[in-house]
């Protein structure tokens, strides 16, 4: 059973943004909902979460006892759907590693009928323990998002589109370009290693731009001395363990949500192979905007 409630009290930043916009007298929430992070289950549940709350027809308390509520929790709502290359696919569909456009085309027909519910389809990726993964370009192919666009574009009334990933690049742009994005961090009690970059990185919330080059030099001196993706891996951990302490400071998490998606992307520069100089450079001044 999905652990909702925990869901609730880690992310109450996010609960609390789409319970606003469910209580709003229109559920004034995006159709296409886009969740990234390294935590797929945590973007799972946050999923089944919102698709409670706008289906409760309860009190509208997080302990709610309603049937909708009740089968929510327990993942057999009728109108609450996952979407993988193992879960709701036609009977002839024969594909096992990809969301295939035949699901695509079932998706579109099934959409064509009314409901009663507020239908959430939550798109994700499964392994080969049925454990929820991240969907990328690989399962989640261009042919098929191409295939539902006009329906993301356009959905009939009461329907929800979640997508679940690693990173924003795992998914192909156009479902990227339709979609409100969301990082989502983990709150795993697990070891986030940054003893590197520890002293390099104290304080530089605070660091003034003159100081930027004093952070370059600290910060190319480690990756000099160790191997380069391994520093940059640490300064995400430095920053994620930052955001995780400072959840309610809305400025703040911001601040650290936009550091830690800029040094994701030093780690694809550094995985197109550009010099780490360079590298280093741009993600200090990125870090000082």
């Amino acid at each position: 059973m999905p652990s909702l409630n925990n869901v609730r009290e880690q992310y109450p930043f996010l609960i609390n943004y789409f319970s606003k916009g469910i209580e709003n007298s229109e559920k004034n929430i995006a159709h296409c909902i886009l969740f990234y992070g390294t935590d797929i289950q945590a973007q799972y549940d946050l999923a089944l979460e919102v698709a409670r709350m706008l289906n409760c027809t309860g009190d509208h308390t997080e302990n709610c006892t309603c049937l909708n509520c009740n089968w929510i929790r327990e993942n057999k709502h009728p109108a609450v759907l996952t979407i993988s290359k193992v879960d709701n696919k036609p009977s002839n569909d024969e594909s096992k590693t990809v969301i295939s456009i035949d699901q695509a085309r079932m998706i579109k027909n099934d959409l064509l009928v009314t409901s009663d519910y507020h239908r959430v389809l939550i798109f994700c990726d499964k392994d080969k323990d049925c454990n929820v993964c991240g969907l990328n370009v690989n399962n989640f192919q261009e042919p098929t998002a191409n295939a539902l666009l006009k329906t993301f574009e356009e959905p009939p009334s009461g329907t929800t589109f979640f997508f679940l990933t690693k990173d924003k690049s795992d998914m192909i742009s156009t479902i990227i370009s339709r979609a409100q994005c969301f990082f989502v961090p983990s709150m795993k009690e697990d070891e986030r290693d940054f003893s590197l970059v520890k002293d390099a990185l104290e304080n530089y919330l605070e660091l003034e731009r003159s100081k930027v080059l004093d952070l370059n030099d600290k910060l190319l001196s480690i990756a000099r001395e160790n191997e380069p993706m391994e520093v940059l891996v640490q300064i995400q951990n430095y920053m994620t363990e930052l955001l995780k302490s400072n959840l309610h400071n809305k400025l703040l998490k911001l601040k650290l949500i936009k550091d830690i998606n800029s040094v994701e992307k030093a780690k694809k520069e550094l995985q197109l192979n550009m010099n780490i100089q360079t590298v280093i450079e741009n993600l200090c001044f990125e870090l000082m905007l």
